[in-house]
């Protein structure tokens, strides 16, 4: 019996290499989607998949939000959740909200393909590792990238605080916070504030 999975993510190497690897049995057909409405269009039109396997942060995903989202599209069938970034917490919080399993793209190959087909059968994957704490990285590659400072002008952002309003909270000057915000929206490649603090949330950070 053939499984028809769906894998969502916004790189395209990770999802052809996933692919490439699921493939390479005979047994699997697999089908991609850049983004979240992209995979529910796909749920909908194509579906319901044997398992859809869900970028934790890709576009459209706002969280586990779209997690909610994709589980109801695809009829009862499960919906696992991949991510480079996100901590032991999110992982979690994953499983609890009803997904199927979580798989860091850390995962080997062999591990990987296992992990899917658990998953496909009905089982909850999550690697023991992982889950133990580990190999859980104190910070995430997306928190690694930014100063102490750069993290609490982003979490005024995130609370929609005018540069004013953090100025006063870390008792800063007011130009101070604008460089700070000038250099978050370059490191995120964010277009403003609100889509920082966004992408921010999508990531996970708090």
């Amino acid at each position: 019996m053939t499984l028809r999975i769906l894998i969502a993510d916004d790189h395209d190497l990770v999802r052809e290499t996933l692919a490439m690897f699921l493939d390479a049995d005979g047994e699997t057909e697999t089908l991609a989607a850049k983004d979240l409405p992209e995979a529910l269009e796909k749920m909908t039109s194509e579906g319901p998949f044997d398992l859809v396997l869900l970028d934790f942060t890709m576009p459209g995903m706002k969280g586990l939000e779209g997690l909610d989202k994709a589980l109801a599209a695809n009829g009862g069938k499960p919906v696992g959740i991949i991510s480079g970034t996100a901590t032991r917490l999110i992982a979690e919080q994953a499983l609890e909200a009803g997904a199927a399993g979580f798989l860091p793209k850390t995962l080997p190959a062999k591990s990987l393909v296992n992990a899917v087909r658990f998953m496909a059968a009905g089982e909850v994957y999550a690697p023991v590792s992982f889950m133990s704490g580990k190999d859980d990285p104190e910070e995430t590659d997306f928190e690694r990238d930014l100063s102490e400072r750069e993290k609490q002008v982003l979490r005024g952002l995130m609370a929609a605080k005018s540069n004013k309003e953090i100025a006063r909270d870390l008792d800063l000057q007011e130009v101070t916070i604008k460089l700070h915000v000038k250099t978050l929206c370059r490191k995120l490649d964010a277009k403003n504030r609100t889509d920082a603090a966004m992408i921010a949330r999508d990531a996970g950070f708090v």
